[in-house]
């Protein structure tokens, strides 16, 4: 019994045979010279750091645009919040049947031009030009009705296009950059490449948004909601399109993975062979459902209680400047963790929750005076400014080592595979997420039919509850999504060798079987066929 439940073990948790911590040592030896030099030079090009760029900053512009895509079904459309609850739950349900097809073929697609390239090349104009339409439809959906059924069928019909191709575009883009380079550094820099033209995207909304509502409340400006909306519409397809496709066409993949991806009903356990992704995946689990409403409480914290978007503007200028600034400690941080990614992310993790108390403690004595709660939410903001970059990077950094060692025990990439198990957590948990939004709307108390204007609810207790949402409330998941990277070990000279082995293993699929990676043209056509 003893034998076979090691043996059971062995192949559920264990490497495969043919991965690089089973391969034979004295094979994979031979390329020990090339190994190490692929983890120690970095190869990526300018263009290559540019093109991603460009890139993220549409993401970071559709992001910060969906920041306020509850306000503006509720605000500018004008749909019960129930419809919309309704209309989110139903194409959570739809995404839950079509990400794991979209998984599947991912994993499977070997191609001359690479495995993520060819989807941003085609995949881009539909899923950006569908969020375009859905932020324009309140240009020609102009009546106030709550209940009006072209209104709802409208926003159900294009989120679902957007889905549909937000699917196919999303678990491709989101793996692109780790098939760029096997160099760490290479990778660090490719992140803050595109973390700082995230964050300038995002200031780009949040900068024009809220001042012309203040702009518009005081008669200067007549620039309305719906063209507003529109208008960064347009501006994140023009970029989306043309950032993504050019990062398809100008970027290369250099990653080598086998010619041939294992069955589907196999990858879909690899996860059990990763234990850092698997504690990761439960802790996920764990808190998916947790909401803070569905609304934009950071708007109607600017709007109401600090009293207009350009009193907010002073306030978060101390953060604004510092933010860009926090690369420069990066080094100090690496230095001072000793370039321990763990220890570095954890210590800082913790930096960023105590502000975040920090925020509602001082703001729930002072909430009746804008002055003081803006005062003390922009020092404890800039605190957490200061270790943004530091932050963002050895997070970054982790989550890739991570998927790194399924390769390293599995032999395989299964990113698309791993997406969807991880994407389904939100869609299983979203019946309960949708309840808690809508519980958690009606405990603040907060009425959206009034106005935004400063002290609009003219109620304490009110501005309490959306200050506490607003700093506060998504803590505790935060904190459970902490929990495992205190048990990751892979560090020093484990997480060395592994890389070393790893890049063995490429270097040999690279030299024995080059002739097999250049016919896989049509390898998901060939896997449709056969699933």
């Amino acid at each position: 019994m003893a034998v076979i439940n090691e043996s059971f073990q062995e192949k559920i948790f264990g490497a495969e045979k043919g991965s690089a911590a089973k391969l034979d040592k004295a094979r994979l030896d031979r390329y020990r010279d090339i190994a190490a030099k692929m983890f120690n030079t970095p190869v990526l090009s300018r263009r290559e750091m540019a093109f991603p760029a460009i890139a993220d900053f549409a993401s970071a512009l559709l992001r910060g645009l969906d920041t306020y895509r509850t306000l503006y079904f509720v605000n500018v459309l004008k749909i019960d919040m129930v419809y919309v609850t309704a209309i989110l739950t139903l194409i959570g349900i739809y995404d839950v049947m079509n990400n794991p097809l979209m998984g599947i073929i991912y994993d499977r697609t070997r191609t001359r031009w690479g495995k993520a390239r060819p989807y941003l090349i085609f995949t881009p104009l539909p899923y950006f030009a569908t969020t375009a339409l859905l932020y324009s439809g309140a240009l020609f959906l102009t009546n106030d009705q709550t209940d009006d059924p072209k209104k709802i069928i409208f926003v159900f019909l294009t989120l679902f296009a957007q889905e549909t191709f937000a699917t196919i575009y999303s678990i491709p883009r989101g793996n692109m950059t780790s098939l760029m380079s096997p160099n760490p550094k290479d990778r660090i820099t490719l992140g803050l490449v595109t973390n700082y033209a995230g964050f300038f995207a995002s200031q780009t909304v949040y900068g024009l948004f809220l001042p012309l509502q203040d702009l518009n409340r005081w008669g200067i400006t007549n620039v309305s909601m719906p063209v507003i909306f529109a208008i960064f519409g347009y501006i994140t397809c023009f970029f989306g399109v043309l950032g993504n496709m050019a990062m398809g066409v100008g970027c290369r993949e250099r990653i080598i993975l086998q010619p041939k991806p294992a069955p589907f009903t196999k990858t879909i356990f690899y996860i059990l062979k990763n234990k850092y992704a698997l504690r990761n995946f439960i802790a996920e689990f764990s808190t998916n459902w947790w909401s803070g409403g569905g609304y934009s409480w950071d708007v109607v914290t600017q709007l109401e209680i600090f009293g207009g978007a350009f009193r907010s503007a002073l306030f978060y200028q101390p953060y604004n400047t510092l933010h860009p600034l926090s690369i420069t400690f990066i080094p100090k941080f690496q230095k001072f963790f000793k370039n321990n990614n763990k220890r570095a992310y954890l210590a800082l993790r913790v930096w960023d929750l105590l502000t975040g108390v920090g925020k509602f403690a001082t703001g729930y004595f002072t909430i009746e005076n804008p002055w003081l709660t803006g005062a003390t939410f922009s020092f404890f903001h800039a605190l957490n400014a200061v270790n943004n970059a530091p932050a963002t990077v050895f997070e970054e950094e982790l989550r890739r080592e991570i998927n790194d060692y399924t390769e390293y025990v599995t032999g395989e990439r299964p990113d698309g595979t791993f997406n969807l198990l991880t994407g389904l957590i939100s869609k299983v948990t979203s019946p309960l997420n949708a309840l808690m939004t809508i519980a958690v709307f009606r405990w603040s108390g907060y009425d959206p039919t009034i106005p935004m204007a400063p002290w609009s609810q003219g109620n304490k207790v009110v501005y309490r509850k959306v200050y506490f949402l607003f700093t506060t409330f998504g803590i505790l998941p935060d904190i459970i999504r902490m929990l495992p990277y205190f048990f990751y070990d892979l560090e020093g000279k484990k997480r060395e060798q592994m890389y070393i082995e790893l890049n063995e293993r490429r270097a040999l699929i690279a030299n024995e079987k080059a002739n097999e990676i250049s016919e896989e043209l049509g390898a998901v056509i060939e896997v449709l066929e056969q699933e």
